[in-house]
């Protein structure tokens, strides 16, 4: 009698509880014509009411209910309705269910659980996963309509709380949101709020936010990524459970001690007939360094990387074993079997987490979190006073070669006594340096004929390696689009070197056009930059809103010979110009030499950087010039 009566207290709090959230919440969020009229700027969609709520029953037992409803206005809104739920196997979606309305609030259709799309959530190339999602593709008849979506998934893993993000696309304004968090198990959370200043949002408690009439964030060339710039609340549990397997954020010392334990120490051991193949392969080599070259090469040759998403909530890697005798891995098997290996021939490494993109994203040293930070592994090898980091999942990269996705970030390093933060090799202008030389031989009608040759290092490296790969029809069709300034161009010969051991890509291009200058009575006329002209500006914002990143900075040099035919003389052309600014520098030359030739001379340098967004007018002026610059012409007459 007792249990019923407390079963029916229960139900009455549940029904009370929805009968009040009814009524708070007026009927107006679903008429699209009741959006208010200041969050209708530059918008592809209004949250009229987003709420999330957070229930941790246990370090075990968590339950997120959410409930969204998105005003959509055009078809570039549509995805920010976000109607789907992920689930695994500790995850489990008990509640899932979409409502339309149309412009004037009235219902036109009910997606129940039954109707959803139940699919695998990751990529083809993953060899085995129990990540699925849930979600309903709508097709819209027409604009504006008004969805609303309510899920409710019940987790067994306490490892990862969602963050908040009341603006989490571009374009969207935001009516209402709120994020709540019921700590049945009293457990401490951390919190992390980022990008709340001058915006209207209220920590009404300890476990309760709420933000209201959020403008929208337009995007702006050269932002940094969303998530650096609009409000964001992080937060983590001090002690949570995944897996089964019980774990701490107490710092990054201690998660990279409980890592090393939990998930890699047993992980390490090889067959026999490896090892005595691995031995035998560095026997006469001293070099830590060059003994780790000859492994790296090795783990290339005999592996493939196929992504695996299994062990301790997808982050633990396959074993060694395993690798071995499959000859494929992910991410961190890959980097695990290479450090066995390495660990095997005496060459220390360490396993390293971090986030992989190419855009630049560190591991916040501050804000100590297992899962959410990190999306990807590389290895790590003591070098000096330094590391040397390796990228165990490509096939082709260079030894030491981290530019493009893992470059210049914070990563954390798991050593058995504890992880360390550390930061990967960053890049310079004279680290990422395209040089291209070109001879060049001008005709009478104004065609040519030349020999192109293009050598990249570093960041510039990352950009061209693999054109050897392409087939040699794709790799003309290439060519004709890398120099689509030249009308009508042939591409003869194409010869490229891969040199891996100095990290150098060397392309020889052979070319011809038969209309490349203008010809106008007895004169010829051209732009002396052929190969390498820059010719999109920056757009112009009226008023720029959004500070400017520059993440990589670069060199590229330039020297072009070209020879003009007999007959001919240099009636105008540009002496040069030089450009000095805190974004880069820019120069160009031309000069007459002897036997009918003229130089020109080309170096561009761009900094890496963060500028305020009233620089933006003058960095883009800057890019301005040089577009300007690089259609310099040179104009020829008759003798």
């Amino acid at each position: 009698m007792l249990k019923s009566l407390t079963d029916k207290r229960s139900l009455f709090s549940y029904f009370f509880f929805v009968s009040i959230f009814c009524f708070s919440q007026s009927q107006d969020v679903y008429n699209a014509l009741l959006v208010p009229q200041e969050l209708m700027v530059n918008v592809n969609a209004v949250v009229r009411h987003a709420s999330k709520q957070i229930v941790i029953n246990d370090y075990d037992d968590m339950v997120i209910r959410t409930k969204r409803i998105v005003t959509v206005f055009n078809k570039e809104g549509v995805r920010q309705a976000k109607a789907y739920a992920h689930y695994s196997e500790d995850t489990k979606i008990k509640k899932i269910e979409i409502e339309i309305f149309n412009s004037l609030g009235e219902e036109i259709k009910k997606i129940k659980k039954s109707d959803f799309t139940d699919e695998s959530a990751v990529s083809g190339g993953t060899l085995y996963s129990d990540d699925r999602v849930m979600y309903y593709d709508y097709k819209p008849l027409k604009y504006p309509y008004t969805i609303e979506f309510q899920s409710e998934v019940h987790y067994e893993s306490t490892s990862y709380l969602p963050h908040w993000m009341p603006i989490d696309g571009y374009y969207l304004a935001v009516q209402y949101s709120e994020f709540k968090i019921e700590n049945n198990l009293g457990v401490d959370i951390k919190f992390k709020e980022e990008n709340f200043e001058g915006l209207s949002i209220e920590k009404v408690s300890d476990y309760y936010y709420k933000a209201e009439n959020l403008s929208s964030i337009e995007y702006e060339a050269y932002s940094p990524k969303l998530s650096f710039i609009a409000p964001r609340l992080s937060l983590a549990l001090d002690k949570f459970m995944i897996s089964g397997v019980e774990g701490r954020n107490g710092d990054w010392g201690s998660q990279g001690k409980w890592m090393y334990e939990k998930m890699l120490k047993d992980k390490l051991v090889l067959p026999e007939k490896t090892k005595r193949l691995v031995e035998a392969l560095v026997k006469d080599v001293e070099s830590p360094l060059d003994k780790a070259k000859i492994i790296y090469n090795y783990v290339q040759q005999n592996t493939r990387y196929i992504s695996v998403q299994e062990g301790i909530g997808g982050m633990q890697p396959i074993d060694a074993l395993t690798v071995d005798s499959v000859k494929y891995g992910d991410c961190k098997g890959l980097s695990n079997y290479t450090k066995a290996l390495l660990d095997l021939v005496g060459v220390e490494s360490y396993y390293t987490r971090l986030f992989g993109s190419s855009n630049i994203q560190d591991v916040d040293k501050n804000f100590v979190s297992f899962q959410g930070q990190t999306n990807h592994v590389i290895l790590a090898l003591p070098n000096n006073d330094d590391y040397v980091f390796l990228e165990c999942t490509s096939q082709t990269n260079p030894f030491g070669f981290t530019a493009g996705f893992t470059d210049d970030r914070d990563v954390l390093l798991i050593k058995p006594e504890g992880g360390e933060i550390v930061h990967t090799k960053v890049y310079k202008a004279d680290d990422s340096v395209q040089k291209t030389t070109a001879f060049i031989n001008l005709d009478n009608a104004g065609g040519f004929n030349a020999e192109v040759n293009i050598e990249t290092t570093g960041f510039q490296y990352n950009l061209h390696e693999g054109i050897e790969n392409k087939t040699v029809r794709n790799q003309r069709l290439y060519y004709k689009e890398y120099w689509s300034n030249i009308n009508g161009a042939l591409i003869e010969d194409v010869i490229i070197k891969n040199d891996k051991e100095n990290v150098i890509y060397k392309e020889s291009v052979k070319l011809s056009s038969t209309n490349y200058a203008s010809k106008s009575g007895n004169r010829l006329i051209f732009q002396a930059n052929m190969f390498n002209k820059m010719t999109n500006i920056p757009p112009r914002y009226s008023e720029r809103k959004l500070e400017f990143k520059i993440d990589r900075a670069f060199k590229d040099v330039d020297e072009f010979i070209i020879e003009i035919p007999q007959g001919l003389k240099v009636e105008a052309m540009s002496e040069g110009k030089e450009l000095n600014t805190k974004f880069g520098s820019y120069t160009f030359k031309s000069e007459v030499l002897v036997d009918n030739k003229i130089k020109y001379t080309r170096t561009y340098i761009l900094n890496k950087g963060n500028y305020k967004k009233d620089d933006y007018n003058s960095f883009r002026d800057f890019k301005k010039k040089i577009v300007k610059a690089d259609k310099s012409k040179i104009v020829l007459v008759s003798i």
